[in-house]
């Protein structure tokens, strides 16, 4: 049984969702630009959901290079783009427009029937990132899994694995959270390792009780969050924030 030992996060706690919104696209915005003074590119690793549009709505007017910059998924129903559950279409539609029309976007669903049998492709098709990543886009559910790492899913512990590819394929167990889209294909920890920025957003009373039970020892099938949090070589900067816009506890 694995436990959490040293939590590797820095929290902040935003009295408003607009609040958490404008500081975390000023800092995903900097992070970009650095790395793109730096070394001539840079690349942002996004996750789907809800939480996260606001963000990617403002970042896309962002002043930058945008060019420059390659867009990943951090994880992806294994739904072709368009269809209901694809992170592609929500990413595209909410931040591939304005400025940021002009990154370069790679998608993780391929034509294969299943995502096991895509994962070589998919590997490929990363192979142009550089690494490590410059800024990794999470959230986290309320059965504290981050990107496509579910609890007790088959393919969990390839995925957590320090010497697994950058993309892996998860089957999740069919709960309220995943509903029927349980077959996935998500980033690996390996390649998170590293990141220069990794900030994590979280909305709502249920997921800051959530993040109490992860930062909590516990094992990490049970909440995979916690094979992130405690890794030393992924820092990761927590943004809260309640649902409603008074800012009042929910």
């Amino acid at each position: 049984m694995r436990t959490v030992l040293n939590l590797m996060t820095d929290f902040h706690d935003h009295s408003r969702f607009d609040a958490l919104v404008e500081t975390v696209v000023a800092d995903i915005g900097e992070a970009l630009s650095a790395a793109i003074a730096a070394r001539g590119q840079a690349v942002l690793a996004v996750s789907g959901g809800t939480t996260p549009l606001a963000v990617y709505r403002q970042l896309s007017c962002y002043p930058l290079d945008w060019g420059l910059v390659t867009i990943v998924l951090v994880d992806e129903r294994w739904v072709e783009p368009g269809l209901k559950g694809s992170n592609e279409s929500v990413v595209r539609s909410a931040m591939l427009k304005n400025a940021a029309s002009l990154a370069r976007f790679i998608g993780l669903k391929t034509p294969h029937g299943h995502p096991k049998a895509a994962e070589d492709a998919v590997n490929e098709r990363l192979q142009i990132l550089s690494r490590p990543l410059d800024v990794v886009v999470l959230g986290m559910g309320s059965d504290g899994h981050t990107a496509s790492w579910f609890p007790h899913a088959d393919g969990l512990d390839f995925a957590l694995n320090e010497n697994a590819p950058m993309a892996v394929a998860i089957t999740a167990e069919r709960s309220q959270i995943t509903g029927p889209f349980t077959e996935r294909m998500t980033l690996s920890r390996a390649a998170l390792k590293g990141a220069r920025l990794t900030v994590m957003l979280l909305k709502g009373q249920d997921k800051r009780d959530t993040w109490v039970r992860a930062v909590n020892p516990g094992p990490v099938e049970e909440m995979p969050v916690r094979a992130l949090l405690n890794d030393p070589a992924i820092d990761v900067i927590v943004h809260w924030a309640p649902d409603d816009e008074t800012g009042a506890p929910t």
